[in-house]
């Protein structure tokens, strides 16, 4: 199957005084885009989504580079975008590790375990475009933890790329010489001989939420406190690296409700705002969070951008009425991006990041993940609930099109996390 590629735009140079006829086009669309803004970008942003959203995103990472960062052993050749490739075929180096191999799998993610019939979401590699990704080296990684923390903070998708990244390192440890253990919203790895831990903390919108408790928060009614980012954040002061990611929590296709109090007052005062303005609200509490608490000169802080999911197989050029069920090959046009280009999610987070000076990494894995429909648990995972007859004659009703086998996909955003944390 041919894989994605990038396509680079270039504009038209006309020679001599622009026509009549191409004044008046041009007249026109720049009207169009004045009078219907958020959908002209909507329309010709997914034609360029490298400019759009990637372009915006890197100008806080460039600035970082200027200066040596911490855990830093060498960098990647000038102009090299790693974010920027397609995805190769690769039987004798995928995947990583097996599924059996690693006990810490969730069973919401073990597809195999669960029988899925094809391993072929395990064999693809990321390649970027004018460089190469450098080998995940999981010595390297344990010795540059040794007696320090690095812990990832969000919601199930962090969780999921958090289990990738202890899979990837296990191995080199002795089974009596390494642990997993969970207080309430905190997993521990710990990794004796080196006395380093590797932790997951659940924190779906950063902020405090009605949505907090690690086991019971299928929640649809959402509530996020306003402030409130000390609450857990008091868990992650003394991390040595720190990986955020929050998104899908914050998609209710409804308003967000915002509590300016606190959830122990009598009677609570919500208001209610948009998700850009929600999420902002959440970014700029990050930052803030970020530059009173980590140590530029000895800490690393990264930021996963959004894990797309494949709900919508009309999306992708496909009959309407299906999903990610049953599907095994990848999305091959290079300029898709999704359907949820209205959320501007994206943008969002280019705003903020641009106009901030803390020194974050940004880890721009949307649009490499778009491209991979073939890799979610659908409905190879162990079900929350027992199914009914009419959801067992139809699969494509229940398949999870929002969380991703393991090995496979996560995998490369940990190979991508490890570039930019040692060559960036």
């Amino acid at each position: 199957m041919k894989p994605p590629f990038s396509h680079s735009s270039s504009l038209l140079r006309g020679k001599g005084r622009l026509s009549p006829y191409l004044f008046t086009l041009i007249a026109f669309i720049l009207f169009v885009a004045i009078i219907y803004g958020e959908d002209f970008i909507c329309i010709f942003g997914q034609q360029f989504p490298n400019y759009s959203y990637s372009h915006k995103l890197s100008s806080t990472t460039e600035s970082v580079k200027r200066q040596k960062l911490p855990f830093a052993v060498g960098k990647m050749e000038e102009g090299c975008d790693v974010f920027s490739g397609s995805w190769v075929w690769d039987e004798l180096k995928r995947p990583l590790y097996e599924e059996s191999e690693c006990p810490y799998i969730q069973p919401q993610l073990t597809c195999q375990e669960h029988g899925r019939p094809d391993k072929d979401y395990q064999h693809w590699r990321w390649q970027p475009h004018h460089c190469n990704l450098p080998k995940f080296n999981a010595s390297l990684v344990l010795e540059t933890l040794r007696g320090k923390r690095m812990m990832f903070v969000g919601d199930s998708l962090n969780r999921g790329q958090y289990v990738s990244f202890v899979c990837l390192l296990h191995k080199l440890i002795p089974e009596d010489e390494k642990s997993m253990e969970t207080f309430d919203s905190l997993t521990v790895f710990t990794a004796k001989e080196y006395n380093a831990t590797i932790e997951f903390y659940w924190a779906p919108f950063l902020l405090e939420s009605n949505s907090d408790n690690a086991v019971i928060h299928r929640i649809s009614d959402r509530i996020v406190r306003k402030g409130s980012i000390n609450k857990h954040g008091r868990n992650w002061k003394g991390v040595d690296i720190l990986v955020f990611n929050t998104y899908l929590w914050w998609m209710t296709g409804l308003k967000m409700k915002i509590l300016l109090g606190s959830f122990d007052d009598e009677v609570k005062e919500i208001v209610e705002l948009s998700t850009e303005d929600a999420y902002r609200m959440a970014m700029k509490s990050m930052l803030r969070w970020v530059r009173l608490n980590m140590d530029p000169k000895k800490t690393r802080v990264f930021f996963t951008s959004m894990s797309p999911s494949h709900g919508k197989s009309i999306d992708w050029g496909d009959e309407q009425g299906g999903n990610c069920y049953n599907q095994t090959s990848l999305i091959d046009d290079p300029s898709y991006w999704g359907s949820d280009c209205r959320k501007s999610i994206m943008e969002v987070i280019g705003e903020v990041f641009r106009k901030s000076k803390v020194p974050i990494t940004f880890l721009n894995i949307t649009q490499l993940s778009s491209y991979r429909r073939d890799a979610h648990t659908s409905i190879y995972k162990k079900q929350w609930s027992p199914l009914t007859p009419e959801q067992l004659a139809n699969p494509v009703s229940y398949a999870d099109c929002v969380h991703w086998c393991l090995p496979g996909l996560q995998d490369t955003w940990n190979e991508l996390l490890f570039t930019k944390l040692f060559y960036p």
